[in-house]
C-alpha cells in the first residue's frame, strides 16, 4: 500500500515515520470526508427512491381504478389490469433494490466509518499522549545534575519505562494504520460490488418481466389498430345519419310525438308534459310523464324514484279541458284527485288521451280475467277468530300499557318478591317488576334482562303484544318450578340483599328451574298424528301447481299445529296470502316438516326444544327452552341450517319474532342456502315481519345462493306493501349515509310509515294480508 509505515522506523522514531504518520492521518482524515458524504448521498437517494415508488404506486391504483371502471369493456379492463399488475412487479423490484442498497453501501460504510476508524482514532490518540510522556522524560532526564545521585537514577528509570511504553504503543499505532489501509480497499470494493449486483438483479427482473408482456403488447397492439379502423368506419356511419336526420321535416306535429309503446318494459307511453302545481300559485312545470304498470307517474330527472300520480287507473278518467287559458290543456281526474296537464300540440294531447283511455280498458280487461280465476282458484279463511281473545282484543284497544300489562295472569304483582301494582317490566322475560327489583335486573345486564317502565316508556305494539303473551305465572312456573321442592322461601319486599341473591340464583344460575320438565321426546301417538298429517299434506299439495302448494302448505300450517289445535289470528300472526309469485325460491312446508327432526329424534335439546316452539307460536315452551340454555341463534342442520328465529317466520306470528330478537336473535343469521329471516319473511309476504326486521337492524342488501335480495324477491311477488317497506328503509339508510347521520333512526316520515306498519300488523294483520291479495291480484 502506498501509506503503509514502516515497524523499524516505528521503533527509530525517525523524522520519516513522523512524516509518513502526519501523512497517513490526513489521508485517513480525508477519506472518513468522503466516506460520510458518501453515505448521506446514498441515504437521500433512497429516500428519493421510496417517494419514487409511493408516487408509482399511486399512479398504478389510478391505473386499476381505471380498469374497474371500464368494466364493461373487456379489452380496456383487462389490458388496463394486467399492465397495473406488471406495474406493481416493477414496484416490488424497486423496492427490493432500494433495501439492498440500504445493506451494501449504507448500512456497511456507515460501520466501517464507526467501527475501523474510530479504533484508529483512539489508537491515535493513545500514541500522542505517549510520545508527550517520552519527550518530558527525555527532558528530565538530560537536566539531572550528575552530582546528585538519586535523581540520577530516578530520571533514569522513568526514561526507561517511558521507552518502553512508546515502542508498544507506537508498534500498535502503526499496526492499526497497517490494517486499516488494507481493510479500506476491501471495504470498499464490497460495498460497490454487491450495490452493482442489486442493479444487474433489477434490471434482469424487470427484462423478465416484460419479455412475458411483450406478446401481450404486441397483440394488443394488432387490436388497437383494428380499434381504430372500426372506429373510423363508426365516425363516417354517424356522420351519413346525422345528415339524413337534419335533412328531415321538424315542422309537423308527429315528429314532436315522444312516445313508445314497449310492452317489454311495461311503458305504454311517455314525454314531456306540462303540469299545474296544486299550491296557491298554480305554477306550471315541465316533466317526464309516462304510462306503466297502469300508473300515470312523473320525474324531474332520471335519476329520480317516478312520483305517482294516479296509482290505478282503473279508478280515473281523462278528459280535455277548454275552460282555462292555456292550450292543449287535459285533466286526469281520480277518486282523491285531480291531475292538469299541456301538451305541445293537440296531435300530442289527443294521442295522450288515448293511451290514457287504452290502458284504463286494458287495466279491466286484466282485472276480469284474474278476478275469473281468482274466484275458481278461491280457497277457505286460513283461521277464525277465537271469540274470547277477539273480545279482550277490543277491551285493551286505547287503554295504556300499565293497564294492558297488569291484565295478565300475576302480573298484577312483582314476579320475584310479590310487591303489588308493580310499574317495571323485563322485556325479554315478559314479567312485571317492583322498581326495587327492575334495578337489580338491571345490574344482572341486558343479556339476562331488558328492563322498561310500564309508565315512563314508550311501547311498541309488537313488545305490548309480547308481554301479553306470557306474563309473571307462566315464567314462575318454569323459573321457580323447584322453589318449594329445595325449601326455598321468595324473598319480601324490602329485604334488599335477599332479592338480589334470589334473583341472581333464579335468572343467572337457574338453580330453580326443573331440568327434567323438558319434553325429551314427542309421544308415539304424537309421532303417528304428526307423520299423518305430513303425509296427507304431501299428497295434496304434489297434485297443486308451484304456487298453490306453497299457499295450500301455509294454509294447513295457519290452521293447526302439532296438536291439531286451531290457532287464533290475534296475535299479530300473518296468514300467507293467496298466491306466491316467488314460489321458486321455497320448497312446500309439508314436506318440510315432515322430516326426521321433528318425527324420529329420540332426545330434544334445549335447542331443538326452542326450534320447535317457534314454529308452533308457543311461547311458553321457547321460554322453558331458554331456560334450560337453548342457543337462541341453534341452527338446525338437519333442515338446511334453518334458526328458531326462521322457523318462528314460517310459523307466521310476529310476537314469537319479537321474543327472539328481544333474547339476543341475529336478524342476520342465514340458512344453508344463503336466506335470512327477511328473505323468508319476504317470500312468504309476511309484511309486519318484514317491518319489524327492518326495524332491528335486517340487512336486506344480502343475496341468497341465487344472487337475490329481498327487494328483487318482493318485486317479483308483486307484493306492493313490502316492496314500499324495502324502498323506504333503502331510501333512509342511503339518506343517512349521504348526511352522516350514522345511528340515527332516520326522519319522521320514514318513522311514521314503519310505525302504522307496526300498528297494523300488531292489531289488524288482516288488513295486510288484504294488501298482500290485491298486490298480487294487480
Amino acid at each position: 500500500m502506498k501509506m503503509t509505515v514502516d515497524f523499524e522506523e516505528c521503533l527509530k522514531d525517525s523524522p520519516r515515520f513522523r512524516a509518513a504518520l502526519e501523512e497517513v492521518e490526513g489521508d485517513v482524515a480525508e477519506l472518513e470526508l468522503k466516506l460520510d458524504k458518501l453515505v448521506k448521498l446514498c441515504i437521500a437517494m433512497i429516500d428519493t427512491g421510496k417517494a419514487f415508488c409511493v408516487a408509482n404506486k399511486q399512479f398504478m391504483n389510478g391505473i386499476r381504478d381505471l380498469a374497474q371502471y371500464s368494466s364493461n369493456d373487456a379489452v380496456v379492463e383487462t389490458s388496463l389490469t394486467k399492465f397495473s399488475d406488471s406495474l406493481q412487479e416493477m414496484i416490488n423490484f424497486h423496492t427490493i433494490l432500494f433495501d439492498q442498497t440500504q445493506r451494501s453501501i449504507k448500512a456497511q460504510l456507515q460501520n466501517f466509518v464507526k467501527e475501523d476508524l474510530r479504533k484508529f482514532k483512539d489508537a491515535k490518540k493513545q500514541f500522542e499522549k505517549v510520545s508527550e510522556e517520552k519527550e518530558n522524560a527525555l527532558v528530565k532526564n538530560a537536566q539531572v545534575q550528575r552530582n546528585k545521585q538519586h535523581e540520577v537514577e530516578e530520571a533514569t528509570n522513568i526514561l526507561t519505562a517511558t521507552r518502553k511504553c512508546f515502542r508498544h504503543i507506537a508498534l500498535d499505532y502503526v499496526l492499526q494504520i497497517n490494517v486499516l489501509q488494507s481493510k479500506r480497499r476491501s471495504e470498499i470494493l464490497k460495498s460497490m460490488l454487491s450495490f452493482m449486483y442489486a442493479h444487474l438483479a433489477f434490471f434482469h427482473q424487470g427484462y423478465d418481466l416484460f419479455s412475458e408482456l411483450g406478446p401481450y403488447m404486441k397483440d394488443l397492439g394488432a387490436q388497437l389498430d383494428r380499434l381504430v379502423v372500426d372506429a373510423a368506419k363508426e365516425k363516417r356511419e354517424m356522420e351519413q345519419k346525422h345528415s339524413t336526420i337534419q335533412q328531415k321535416d321538424f315542422s309537423s306535429d308527429d315528429s314532436k310525438l315522444e312516445y313508445n309503446v314497449d310492452a317489454a318494459n311495461g311503458i305504454v307511453m311517455e314525454g314531456y308534459l306540462f303540469k299545474r302545481a296544486s299550491n296557491a300559485f298554480k305554477t306550471w312545470n315541465r316533466r317526464w310523464f309516462s304510462i306503466q304498470n297502469n300508473q300515470l307517474v312523473y320525474q324531474k330527472k332520471f335519476k329520480d324514484n317516478p312520483t305517482v300520480v294516479v296509482e290505478d287507473l282503473r279508478l280515473c278518467t281523462v278528459k280535455h279541458c277548454e275552460d282555462i287559458e292555456r292550450r292543449f290543456c287535459f285533466e286526469v281526474v281520480s277518486p282523491t284527485k285531480s291531475c292538469m296537464l299541456q301538451a305541445d300540440s293537440e296531435k300530442l294531447r289527443q294521442a295522450w288521451i288515448k293511451a290514457v283511455q287504452t290502458s284504463i280498458a286494458t287495466a279491466y280487461r286484466e282485472k276480469g280475467d284474474e278476478s275469473e280465476k281468482l274466484d275458481k282458484k278461491s280457497s277457505p279463511s286460513t283461521g277464525s277468530l277465537d271469540s274470547g281473545n277477539e273480545s279482550k282484543e277490543k277491551l285493551l284497544k286505547g287503554e295504556s300499557a300499565l293497564q294492558r300489562v297488569q291484565c295478565i295472569p300475576g302480573n298484577a304483582s312483582c314476579c320475584d318478591c310479590g310487591l303489588a301494582d308493580p310499574r317495571w317490566a323485563s322485556i325479554n322475560l315478559g314479567i312485571t317488576l317492583c322498581i326495587e327489583c327492575s334495578g337489580i335486573h338491571r345490574s344482572l345486564g341486558v343479556h339476562f334482562s331488558k328492563v322498561r317502565s310500564l309508565t315512563l316508556d314508550t311501547w311498541e305494539p309488537e313488545l305490548l303484544k309480547l308481554m301479553c303473551e306470557l306474563g309473571n305465572d307462566v315464567i314462575n312456573q318454569v323459573y321457580e318450578a323447584k322453589v318449594e321442592k329445595m325449601g326455598i322461601k321468595k324473598p319480601q319486599p324490602g329485604q334488599r340483599q335477599e332479592k338480589e341473591a334470589y334473583i341472581r340464583a333464579k335468572y343467572v344460575e337457574r338453580k330453580f328451574v326443573d331440568k327434567y320438565s323438558i319434553s325429551s321426546s314427542p309421544s308415539e301417538q304424537e309421532k303417528k298424528i304428526a307423520s299423518k298429517s305430513c303425509e296427507e299434506k304431501r299428497l295434496s299439495i304434489s297434485k297443486l301447481g308451484p304456487g298453490d302448494q306453497v299457499r295450500a302448505s301455509a294454509q294447513s300450517s295457519v290452521k293447526s299445529n302439532d296438536s291439531g289445535i286451531q290457532q287464533s289470528s290475534d296475535d299479530g300472526r300473518e296468514s300467507l296470502p293467496s298466491t306466491v309469485s316467488a314460489n321458486s325460491l321455497y320448497e312446500p312446508e309439508g314436506e318440510r316438516h315432515g322430516s326426521s327432526v321433528f318425527l324420529d329424534s329420540k332426545h330434544f335439546n334445549p335447542g331443538l326444544q326452542l326450534y320447535r316452539a317457534s314454529y308452533e307460536k308457543n311461547l311458553p315452551k321457547m321460554a322453558e327452552a331458554l331456560a334450560h340454555g337453548a342457543d337462541v341463534n341453534w341452527a338446525n342442520s338437519e333442515e338446511n341450517k334453518a334458526t328458531p328465529l326462521i322457523q318462528a317466520v314460517l310459523g307466521g306470528s310476529l310476537v314469537t319474532c319479537e321474543f327472539l330478537l328481544q333474547n339476543g336473535a341475529n336478524v342476520n343469521q342465514r340458512d344453508i342456502q344463503g336466506r335470512g329471516p327477511l328473505h323468508h319473511a319476504t317470500v312468504l309476504g309476511h309484511t309486519g315481519q318484514v317491518c319489524l326486521f327492518l326495524k332491528r337492524g335486517a340487512n336486506q342488501h344480502a343475496t341468497d345462493e341465487e344472487g337475490k335480495d329481498p327487494l328483487s324477491i318482493a318485486v317479483e311477488a308483486a307484493n306492493a306493501d313490502i316492496v314500499t317497506l324495502l324502498r323506504l328503509a333503502r331510501m333512509n339508510e342511503e339518506m343517512r349515509e349521504s348526511e352522516g347521520l350514522y345511528g340515527q333512526p332516520g326522519d319522521e316520515t320514514y318513522q311514521d310509515i314503519f310505525r302504522d306498519f307496526s300498528q297494523m300488523a300488531s292489531n289488524n294483520p288482516e288488513k295486510l294480508n288484504r294488501f298482500q291479495q290485491d298486490s298480487q291480484k294487480f
